[in-house]
């Protein structure tokens, strides 16, 4: 069953992509201490992230293609 995405998620997961300067450099980088924070609290702990992986179907962490 899929969750329906609301606006509220779509407003983290802007934040996540373009604001929080933890995801953009691990997303960029590819490695190093935001890229494993990152990675590593994701799925968890921050909501933003969760958002992120929701409305764009990827890891906060992973590189936009």
């Amino acid at each position: 069953m899929q969750q329906s995405i609301t606006d509220k998620d779509r407003k983290r997961a802007n934040f996540c992509l373009n604001e929080c300067p933890g995801c953009k450099k691990a997303r960029k980088d590819q490695k190093g201490f935001a890229f494993w924070f990152v990675k590593t609290i994701e799925g968890g702990l921050c909501p933003n992230c969760i958002a992120y992986e929701k409305v764009y179907g990827r890891k906060a962490h992973e590189p936009i293609a």
